[in-house]
């Protein structure tokens, strides 16, 4: 699985105009499944987003992980990130899970997070969206387990 985290002081995703998550302070984080991903790739992938320590703290150094700041936490899936983009100029999407995987795993990634995280907003698995975030710092990493 791949993620791209960023802190963000807000984030939202939109569907049809309308939103379907929302966070203050936290992280947003685009979620990518690849086709050998399983289910302990998910829990791994989780643990490490909220114990990745990108929050400041007294004195303004990266120390404190999104639990100690009890920030939010945006899951998007995005498909995409498991883009093969070594060479040419259109990407292929041969390492991507199947779409039937990709959305079994999502939906498992993000009942594992709610059921060990109490601030968990979702996109929605294979629907249109608008994502908008301020991202702060601007702070952004790639996770891959």
């Amino acid at each position: 699985m791949i993620s791209i985290i960023q802190r963000v002081t807000q984030a939202q995703v939109c569907i049809a105009d309308q939103s379907v998550g929302k966070i203050e302070r936290g992280i947003m984080a685009l979620v990518a499944i690849e086709k050998l991903d399983g289910e302990k790739s998910a829990q791994r992938l989780f643990e490490r987003i909220i114990n990745y320590r990108i929050f400041p703290d007294a004195e303004n150094r990266m120390n404190l992980n999104l639990q100690r700041v009890q920030g939010g936490l945006l899951l998007i899936p995005q498909f995409t990130l498991a883009a093969d983009t070594n060479s040419g100029n259109r990407p292929s999407f041969t390492p991507a899970a199947s779409p039937e995987k990709g959305e079994e795993l999502f939906n498992y990634f993000v009942s594992h997070a709610k059921s060990n995280y109490p601030y968990i907003e979702t996109g929605q698995f294979g629907a249109d969206m608008q994502v908008s975030l301020t991202n702060d710092g601007p702070v952004t990493f790639t996770l891959k387990v």
